[in-house]
């Protein structure tokens, strides 16, 4: 579907992006900052609640941050194209490919009698979700904002999206209805959890994922216990190779930190790479990587505590 867009392209209508990227922007760099000091302070805290509070205020800035960027990266690719055969929704890993002909009617949604009731989680640049219409029935929402609303009617459900040039859209697609269809097109939806359902159908993917989660978890649960036991550890070394200065067994919990940020980092790279056979490979060498490197942060913390202060 996406070739033949590219072969017959008759129009390209991005939707607007660039305050809903600042938007995505500037949330994920609150919450890297104030995971970042969560994570900075709690090295330098002693065990007890103080540590603890530390360890919750980087875990939980930190947790919405791979969900922001990929709103960020979804709005960032997102277009809608219309050719002789289909109209195509792309947002992100989201691909709808509409075939002309399945297409009942295209209007905005300023000619409805019922105002459309929109999304309730919804940001600047992120429109999405789906809601009921009491004269549509089901709306998808694939929108970067509320204004310029064009709504696509099919046999299934009905389609909102936010092309920066909405009536310029209209009247092409009024126009590719009437060149009529070169060769029928066949409907294509791909959903983002559609990868992750594919890779995990994967013998090898599951082990790897299954093998750095546990690798990750029991490294956390390790220096969890470990530090309430340990004063001071010797944390790094030399040109030398001589241990450096002792210092506050609370840093020994950025390394298993680390290695799960890194293990989420090259699932989540795996995953894009993923989506095409000719790159499938370079996602398994990811998620190779990613396993290894929490066993060898585990082996890494293994040196650290038999070490002699």
């Amino acid at each position: 579907c996406i070739e033949s867009m590219n072969n017959l392209k008759i129009g390209h209508f991005p939707p607007s992006k660039r305050f809903g990227l600042l938007v995505h922007g500037l949330i994920i760099l609150a919450l890297a900052v104030t995971s970042a000091w969560g994570f900075w302070n709690l090295t330098r805290a002693s065990v007890g609640p103080t540590f603890v509070n530390f360890l919750l205020v980087g875990l939980i800035a930190f947790a919405p941050i791979p969900f922001f960027g990929y709103r960020a990266y979804a709005l960032f690719k997102a277009d809608y194209y219309i050719d002789r055969d289909s109209l195509a929704i792309v947002w992100g890993l989201r691909v709808e490919d509409i075939p002309l002909t399945d297409i009942e009617w295209v209007r905005p949604a300023t000619d409805l009698t019922s105002p459309l009731t929109l999304p309730q989680f919804r940001l600047p640049g992120a429109v999405l979700g789906t809601r009921r219409h009491p004269d549509l029935g089901v709306v998808e929402f694939i929108a970067s904002n509320t204004k310029n609303i064009i709504l696509i009617s099919t046999s299934k459900r009905v389609f909102a999206i936010s092309p920066k040039d909405a009536a310029s859209l209209v009247r092409t697609f009024a126009r590719a209805t009437e060149m009529g269809s070169i060769s029928p097109a066949a409907p294509v939806s791909v959903y983002p959890s559609f990868i992750v359902t594919q890779a995990w159908q994967t013998p090898i993917a599951r082990f790897l994922w299954v093998s750095g989660l546990i690798l990750n978890i029991g490294l956390i649960v390790w220096v969890g216990i470990l530090i309430p036991s340990l004063s001071q550890i010797p944390f790094g070394f030399d040109a030398f190779g001589a241990p450096n200065d002792p210092t506050a067994s609370s840093r020994l919990i950025l390394l298993p930190l680390l290695s799960m940020l890194l293990f989420i980092g090259g699932v989540i790279a795996g995953l894009y790479y993923y989506r095409w056979d000719k790159t499938r490979p370079l996602a398994v060498i990811l998620w190779i990587s990613s396993a290894v490197s929490a066993l060898l942060f585990l082996m890494a913390v293994l040196f650290l505590v038999t070490t002699p202060v």
